[in-house]
């Protein structure tokens, strides 16, 4: 039985980056550590980070004051940080930043005054998290039925729990558009539950059986299962290799295997370990089964016999006798004879069955006649220190030394095979001079590699190998043989260090063969560039206008960044960076930098993406009339001069004008008379207009102010008044002249 994984299984970034928080906060040992709830839903991970010192609590309360409180990828409420911090617990964030993402979009919109709905398992900790920051009012509805009960409404702001089928969410999202008269959309779907899902999806249309691993509370791994029986295969979640039941693969050839978020790729592993082991086992009982049933038939007990059995019947050791023989077929492809008689066959038997009979039972005692170059199975019963027995039907066992084992070097046949292992193995002698058989199993795997590599290189289809060395130029792959991958398509850029790929299985491209040099290149890179063809596609076809995406900073240039958002670079313009002027990409990011980033414009035709880092952060000029009320005198930076005055900066992304009549008392010919770029002044405000984002701005009227100041102070009649307020007589005549 064959098992194929899905490509797209085990933990995704939000787990992994949990648990390295979780582990690095462990390994502090500076006082408890606690987890607010199960930080992964997998009891065997769990169990492991309970033996680092991490203690599961299930409330705030139980934790002891002082310690440190782990806040796992599902995220919590601000009820609970709340709690956290008035019980003094330092607490780890390690929120998924998907989640995090749809927890301040739920706020926003909540905060703004719409309704907001969450499409998602109400009693997921995730959702009740998101629903927590709406300070409770979102509703929660798991698919497009619930939201058609939902009435109309003006404006209404619809969001995903990160691990729902994206069919789901546009399901939900197509029935608001009928009731909402401005549907806000956010796509908070994470991309790798998405890759996940797609993946698990054709993988089960194209096997017998699919076996899901994944913790029994995973929702994300129930939704697999769920995608699994919809393709319509037997489906099978287990959390561990244990579960794994025999009977599900029977009459099984192809079996597919994936994995939640939450699985760890050792558990993962075992699965398919185990499976493979229980195909095999099937598959051995079946021939055993099929070879007795063949034997019941042949078999013709004439009545009255000298056996004294009825017919259909044999002894217990006559039993044994045929199971033996049919397990021999079944691993060596030895017809079994009818041992149930022993007797000649009967009377009412045709010549053609008598001859066949016959000839089953010459075979059966005959060995086989072995000849140099041939290639044939067999089975491994001894493993020494420096050779191998293999059984391959013959009158002795052959025997493999060292050297013939691998065409790489190896210290031990334990590395290579172990007892019960059935092999191909080439004929190098049928009888050597102490009148051994000498085989080789590298031979053999050589022809049958050269026959694949061929197909391989005729269908373009990968082939899988192990990285067995570096040399110059590159690196030897073990493909069955030896294959060489040079340096420059390791990867898609260059490669520094190429030992890191020692021991790795790898996937790789056939792009040159020729046997009779023993020649075989390799090109992973052609294999990553189709895989980052493919991957880029689906994104393009996946990305909407108005969606926020984590990317990470490839490189910068004098115009923006180019923003690595999942197999696509989107171009964040130098204009869309922040809401205050940017000279260099640099002032705001680095290569490498992690950021959310709004997706603006997509050009699926030309594969270009427009991204913007200022439409995520808050705009400053939102709350200007509140910060600077007219009147109000503030600090500012001179940040450029025109020939009509002076732009100030009063906090970045919020820039004000001085007139050139506002500069000073007196007549001013060019700004730079009385100010210059970088220098810090003092300006009154004397006007807002936050729908053009203009302030007028003046230091003159400072100046001003201060003189009638000082003016007051000198005055005869100048007195403080109760309150502290300074008081001249005349003071409003005063102040209309000035005016």
């Amino acid at each position: 039985m064959q098992v194929r994984r899905s490509a797209e299984a085990g933990f995704c970034f939000g787990v992994k980056r949990a648990l390295k928080l979780a582990m690095a906060t462990a390994r502090e040992r500076d006082g408890p550590v606690y987890c607010l709830g199960p930080l992964i839903h997998n009891p065997q991970v769990m169990n492991k980070l309970a033996a680092a010192g991490i203690q599961e609590i299930s409330r705030v309360e139980e934790a002891r004051p002082g310690g440190k409180l782990i806040i796992r990828s599902h995220g919590v409420g601000p009820g609970i940080l709340a709690a956290a911090r008035k019980r003094d617990l330092k607490v780890v964030d390690a929120t998924c930043p998907f989640v995090g993402r749809a927890q301040k979009l739920a706020h926003s919109e909540a905060a703004s005054g719409t309704l907001v709905v969450v499409v998602g398992d109400k009693n997921h900790p995730e959702v009740q998290g998101i629903v927590d920051w709406t300070g409770g009012r979102a509703v929660v509805v798991e698919g497009p039925r619930e939201a058609e009960k939902l009435p109309a409404m003006a404006c209404m702001a619809v969001l995903a729990q990160t691990t729902q089928p994206l069919a789901n969410f546009q399901a939900v999202v197509d029935v608001l558009l009928q009731k909402v008269g401005q549907l806000k959309v956010y796509n908070t779907i994470c991309h790798t539950t998405g890759a996940r899902q797609r993946a698990t999806l054709e993988l089960a249309r194209e096997v017998d059986v699919m076996v899901v691993v994944g913790g029994a509370s995973s929702a994300n791994t129930r939704k697999l299962a769920a995608l699994c029986r919809q393709a319509g295969v037997p489906t099978y979640q287990v959390e561990t290799a244990r579960e794994l039941d025999p009977s599900w693969f029977k009459g099984v050839k192809v079996a597919g295997l994936t994995a939640g978020a939450s699985t760890p790729d050792w558990i993962i592993e075992e699965v398919e370990r185990r499976m493979k082991e229980l195909g095999e086992m099937v598959a051995v009982e079946e021939n055993i089964k099929d070879t007795s049933v063949a034997g019941e038939k042949d078999q013709v007990v004439s009545p009255g016999g000298a056996t004294g059995e009825t017919a259909g019947e044999a002894s217990p050791a006559a039993q044994d006798t045929t199971a033996s023989a049919a397990a021999r077929e079944a691993v060596q492809g030895i017809p079994a004879a009818d041992s149930t008689t022993g007797e000649t066959p009967g009377a009412g038997e045709s010549a053609g069955e008598t001859a066949s009979g016959e000839e089953g039972m010459k075979e059966a005692v005959e060995v086989r006649s072995l000849r140099p170059g041939q290639i044939v199975k067999g089975v491994v019963v001894q493993v020494g220190a420096d050779e191998v027995l293999v059984d391959v039907g013959a009158k002795s066992e052959g025997i493999i030394p060292l050297r013939e084992l691998s065409c790489y070097n190896v210290s031990s046949p334990a590395d290579v095979v172990k007892v019960g292992d059935e092999i191909e193995v080439a004929v190098i002698k049928a009888e050597d001079n102490e009148g051994r058989l000498i085989l080789s199993k590298e031979r053999a795997d050589a022809e049958r590699a050269w026959v694949k590599l061929n197909e391989h290189l005729e269908n373009g289809e990968p082939v899988e190998g192990i990285v067995r060395e570096v040399v110059k130029g590159g690196l030897l792959v073990d493909v069955g043989l030896r294959a060489f991958l040079p340096a420059s398509l390791v990867e898609r850029g260059y490669v520094e260090d190429l030992s890191k790929y020692v021991g790795e299985k790898i996937r790789a491209k056939v792009i040159e063969l020729n046997r009779s040099r023993r020649k075989v290149i390799l090109s992973r890179k052609a294999v990553l560039e189709e895989e980052a063809v493919r991957r880029r596609r689906e994104l393009l076809e996946s990305l909407q206008e108005g969606q926020v995406v984590r990317g990470v900073v490839r490189r910068l240039t004098n115009f923006g960044a180019f923003v690595d958002i999942g197999g696509v670079d989107g171009l964040l313009h130098i204009s869309e960076m922040a809401w205050y002027r940017v000279n260099h990409p640099s002032e705001v990011v680095n290569v490498g930098d992690e950021v959310d980033v709004m997706v603006l414009r997509v050009d699926r035709e030309n594969e270009k993406v427009s991204l913007g880092l200022k439409q995520v952060l808050p705009n400053p000029w939102d709350n200007v009339e509140e910060k600077y009320p007219v009147g109000s005198i503030v600090k500012a930076k001179v940040v450029r001069l025109a020939p009509f005055g002076a732009f100030v900066q009063l906090e970045p992304g919020v820039e004000g004008l001085v007139h050139i009549s506002h500069l000073a008392d007196r007549h001013v010919a060019t700004p730079d008379e009385v100010v210059q770029e970088g220098e810090e002044v003092e300006v009154k405000v004397l006007n807002v207009d936050r729908a053009e984002k203009r302030i007028r701005l003046s230091i003159r009227e400072v100046n001003r102010d201060r003189e009638r100041g000082s003016r007051r102070a000198k005055e005869p009649g100048y007195q403080h008044s109760s309150d502290g307020a300074s008081v001249t007589i005349g003071e409003v005549v005063g102040d209309l002249f000035e005016k």
